[in-house]
């Protein structure tokens, strides 16, 4: 009993030392964004954006205090060697769990341009965060169902648009596209819905991928091959507060990006699609085989 209620005081104690950092950093972070948004000179919003970075990691840099003096986030990093926060990355990473953003920024935050995700439209409304993410040029998509597609046929590709959008800003500045390639954080019920042959992992979704790299192919260096694993598995925010993460391990591997990966149309070229579709099948299936090495 004595352990539990220590467990959910560390717990408290972690997570409101988080939601003060998010207080004391917000404010700077609206005002530079205010800076930013009122004087249209691309040099301006170009030397605002630099300073947004700079105020983000600088949280990140404080999230990873906060972890160190609660001992939550014990992280063992292999293959992170030769990191440069001066090229451009695309990091693709399996997804076990909400905190996988948390491990991902504490473990590659000011070794490699700062990292930024394709988020769903409706968590611009999550509180003070969302603000942050639209200040800091996260690209917001907006799925639209195949239902709704069929209605409104002029919809098509708008999603995609935004990408392109999106990947023009970032080439302005290194930058490093986060992509969680399964699409959703696994779960056993996922797993067998889906029939998959890969043991540990949910089968990966190549379109945005090949995307990316079509719209980046001549800025994008190198691929960062991400594989994280949890003891115990799958840990929510709140495990992780109060200090239940007995270990993480995080798998690093550096991908060349071939010349054939950003030349191709993979929505109108079924020869290209397939053929992507297989070279990353083949990544996803050499990391399940690292995953039952690092699960054992």
């Amino acid at each position: 009993m004595a352990q539990r209620i220590g467990s959910t005081l560390r717990g408290v104690v972690t997570l409101a030392l988080m939601v003060l950092n998010v207080l004391v950093m917000v404010g700077p972070l609206f005002v530079v964004a205010i800076l930013k948004f009122v004087v249209p000179a691309r040099a301006w919003r170009k030397a605002m954006s630099r300073v947004l970075t700079a105020i983000a990691e600088q949280w990140i840099a404080q999230n990873n205090l906060i972890f160190r003096a609660m001992r939550a986030l014990p992280l063992e990093v292999r293959g992170d060697e030769g990191l440069s926060s001066k090229e451009w990355y695309l990091v693709l990473s399996n997804h076990r769990s909400w905190v996988d953003i948390l491990v991902l920024q504490a473990v590659f935050n000011r070794r490699i341009p700062f990292l930024k995700f394709f988020l769903k439209q409706q968590l611009i409304w999550v509180p003070l965060l969302g603000l942050a993410w639209w200040a800091l040029d996260f690209p917001f998509m907006r799925r639209y169902t195949s239902e709704y597609l069929r209605k409104h046929p002029e919809m098509r590709g708008k999603d995609l648009e935004a990408t392109r959008a999106a990947c023009a800003k970032f080439s302005e500045m290194p930058t490093s596209v986060m992509n969680f390639v399964e699409g959703t954080r696994f779960t056993e019920a996922k797993h067998a819905a889906q029939n998959s042959p890969l043991r540990h992992l949910l089968l990966p979704r190549a379109g945005g991928t090949s995307f990316v790299l079509s719209a980046m192919g001549g800025v994008l260096h190198s691929i960062l091959d991400v594989t994280i694993v949890y003891v115990p598995k799958g840990p929510s925010l709140w495990d992780l507060c109060c200090g239940r993460v007995r270990r993480v391990v995080v798998d690093i591997r550096k991908r060349a990006i071939e010349e054939w990966m950003s030349a191709g149309d993979y929505a109108n070229d079924p020869a290209f699609r397939e053929r992507f579709q297989r070279w990353l099948t083949g990544v996803w299936a050499e990391k399940d085989d690292l995953l039952a090495v690092m699960d054992a």
